[in-house]
C-alpha cells in the first residue's frame, strides 16, 4: 500500500507516467484551514518537467483539479475553478472544480491530467525481449509484476509520481505556516563535483547566533535568491557554473548526479517521538525513499564521524540552543531549531550512451537507447519535492503531538 506520512496527516497517490492523470487524495488535514487551487498550482509549477530549462524536455502544465474535502458558504466562489469536461458512452458531463474553500475535514481529493505522453519511445522495453536500462527498474519490476508492467516512461517509478507529494505537501505546508510561521525550503548544494560555497544551514545558523529573528522579509529575500540563480540554489556563482556543467551532460548524453539541502525554518519544537516514530526515522525514510536518491544525512550528517562529543554537542542557554550540528533533531524530537537535511541523487538511468545490459529474459545485449526524454540531473527539480515530504513528516508528527493534549472542552455537543 502505498501511503505517505500517517498515521494522523498522510497522502496517498495513484497514475503511471503516461495515463491519463495523477490522482491524489488527503487525509487528516484538520477542518477550518482555507486553501486556495492558486496556491498547490505554484509549487506544482515548481516541480513540473519544462519548469527549468536543465531539467526534461518533457513539457506538462501539471494544472491541479480540487474535487473534494473543501467549503465554503459561497457557492460561486467555491465552484469558481477550471471547468471539467467528458464523455462517456455517447453521453457529455460538465462541472466545475474547487477554487477555493475550508478544509472541512474529510478527505481532499485532487486531479492532475498528462498531456504529453510519447508512449512509442518505449517500444524497445516491451516484453520479455524489451532491452533494460541499467540503473533503472525495468528488470526488477518486470519479473515482480509478473510481466505486467508498465513501460511508458517507467510507470509509476516515474518521477511524475511525484504530483501527489506535492499536493499533500502544499496542504501541510499551509497549515504549518498559517498555525507556526513554518517555512520550507531547498537548496542545490553540489552537482556532479562541483560544491557549493553557500548553504541554507550556515545562513539561518548564522542568523539565529547573531540573534537575529527569522522575520518573513527576510525568509522572502533568501526565496528571491533561490528562484533568481541558474539553478535552485542559494550560491549563485555554483549555481552559474553547475548549470554549465549539466548543459555539457546533456551534450555527451549523459547525466549527472547531485545533493540537495532542505530546510525548515520557524519550526515548533516537541514534534516527533524517540524510537519506532522517531521523526528522524520518518524524515530519513521519507526523503531517502525519494525516486534515484542514494543517502539521506540530517544536521551535519556523516561529517560529525570524525569529532568527539566535546565538539559536537550544541551547547544550551536559558534561551534555548545556541549551535545546531544536530538539525533540528534530538531523540526524534524538535528542538525548535531549524530542521535540516542532505539528500544525494544519483545520476539519471536514462541516457543515450551505449551500455552492458539484458534482456527481461536475461539475454545479454549491447543497449542503446531509441528514442526518449530525460533530466540530465534530476536534483535540479527535486526541491520542492523534498520539501513537500519533509512538511509532510512534520505535520504528521505536530498532529501526534497535539493528540497528547486532550480537552475535554473540544468534547462537548451541548
Amino acid at each position: 500500500m502505498e501511503i505517505l506520512g500517517g498515521p494522523l496527516f498522510s497522502v496517498a497517490g495513484a497514475g503511471e507516467s503516461h495515463g491519463p492523470g495523477i490522482t491524489t487524495i488527503v487525509f487528516g488535514c484538520p477542518p477550518g484551514l482555507f486553501v486556495r487551487r492558486e496556491q498547490i498550482q505554484a509549487y506544482l509549477d515548481r516541480r513540473r518537467p519544462g519548469s527549468n530549462r536543465h531539467g526534461t524536455p518533457r513539457n506538462e502544465k501539471d494544472k491541479v483539479l480540487l474535487l473534494a474535502g473543501l467549503y465554503q458558504d459561497d457557492h460561486d466562489a467555491l465552484t469558481a475553478g477550471p471547468a471539467i469536461t467528458a464523455e462517456v458512452d455517447g453521453f457529455t458531463f460538465a462541472t466545475t472544480a474547487y477554487e477555493a474553500g475550508y478544509t472541512t475535514g474529510e478527505p481532499i481529493s485532487a486531479l492532475v491530467l498528462s498531456a504529453a505522453t510519447k508512449s512509442g519511445h518505449y517500444d524497445q522495453f516491451v516484453g520479455p525481449t524489451g532491452a533494460v536500462r541499467p540503473g533503472h527498474t525495468d528488470l526488477v519490476k518486470y519479473h515482480k509484476t509478473r510481466g505486467h508492467v508498465d513501460v511508458r516512461g517507467g510507470g509509476r517509478s516515474s518521477y511524475r509520481s511525484t504530483i501527489s507529494d506535492v499536493i499533500g505537501g502544499s496542504i501541510a505546508r499551509i497549515f504549518l505556516q498559517e498555525t507556526f510561521g513554518t517555512v520550507f525550503l531547498s537548496s542545490i548544494s553540489q552537482v556532479g563535483p562541483l560544491k557549493a560555497q553557500h548553504s541554507l544551514s550556515e545562513h539561518f545558523g548564522q542568523l539565529l547566533k547573531d540573534g537575529r529573528s527569522l522575520t518573513t522579509d527576510h525568509i522572502e529575500q533568501v526565496q528571491q535568491q533561490l528562484t533568481s540563480a541558474e539553478i535552485h540554489s542559494l550560491d549563485a556563482d555554483f549555481a552559474a557554473a553547475a548549470g554549465e556543467l549539466i548543459k555539457q551532460t546533456r551534450i555527451d548524453g549523459d547525466s549527472i548526479g547531485a545533493a540537495v539541502e532542505v530546510v525548515a525554518v520557524n519550526v515548533p519544537a516537541l514534534a516527533g517521538d524517540p524510537l519506532y516514530h522517531s521523526l528522524k526515522l520518518r524524515l530519513m525514510g521519507s526523503l531517502g525513499g525519494l525516486h534515484a536518491v542514494q543517502s539521506c544525512e540530517i544536521g551535519d550528517g556523516f561529517a560529525v564521524v570524525t569529532r568527539r562529543g566535546s565538539q559536537n554537542n550544541d551547547p544550551i542557554r536559558r534561551g534555548g540552543y545556541q549551535a545546531n550540528s544536530h538539525g533540528g533533531l534530538i531523540g526524534g524530537v524538535t528542538t525548535g531549531m531549524p530542521l535540516v537535511c542532505r539528500v544525494g541523487f544519483k545520476p539519471t538511468s536514462t541516457i543515450v550512451k551505449p551500455q552492458q545490459s539484458v534482456q527481461k529474459n536475461l539475454a545479454e545485449i549491447d543497449f542503446l537507447l531509441d528514442k526518449g526524454r530525460h533530466d540530465p540531473c534530476v536534483g535540479v527539480r527535486a526541491g520542492v519535492t523534498l520539501e513537500s515530504r519533509m512538511a509532510i513528516e512534520l505535520m504528521n508528527a505536530v498532529l501526534m503531538h497535539q493528540a497528547r493534549a486532550i480537552d475535554p472542552e473540544q468534547f462537548k455537543l451541548f
